[in-house]
């Protein structure tokens, strides 16, 4: 009896710790803080972009980087090089993010519908220590 109060007090400690992070990492990623770059071509009707996620932690900066890639294809574009050709916003009209917030904050939510739009290939993840920061 007195193993398993225990194991209940830790796990009851260990929960406002877990949230806490969960939090720290959304608001990192709230702020869509990103480069993404064209990574060649793709396949007609698909992207092949690099983004660069910038968070506090390495494994917060990772989990991010499909969300922030489709992210960037809608709002942000990206330039050409390296034999590719820049790409123009999907979302041509300026404040379209603001004026539909609550469709987007649900679209780009924790396991939300962005997912289904970006894939990360396996063995390509880079990770740079920038000050403070990861990348």
């Amino acid at each position: 009896m007195r193993k398993i109060l225990l194991s209940l007090l830790l796990v009851a400690l260990c929960m406002p710790v877990m949230a806490g992070a969960k939090k720290k990492a959304d608001k990192d990623t709230n702020q869509f803080r990103y480069e993404i770059e064209c990574a060649g071509n793709a396949i007609q009707g698909t992207y092949l972009v690099k983004v660069w996620t910038y968070s506090r932690k390495a494994s917060v900066a990772e989990n991010q980087c499909r969300k922030n890639a489709v992210h960037g294809v809608i709002f942000k574009g990206y330039g050409g090089g390296q034999g590719c050709v820049s790409q123009r916003p999907m979302a041509n009209t300026p404040g379209i993010e603001t004026q539909y917030r609550d469709y987007f904050d649900s679209f780009f939510a924790e396991g939300g519908e962005f997912q289904k739009y970006a894939s990360i290939m396996p063995g390509t993840t880079e990770v740079v220590k920038v000050g403070k920061s990861t990348k």
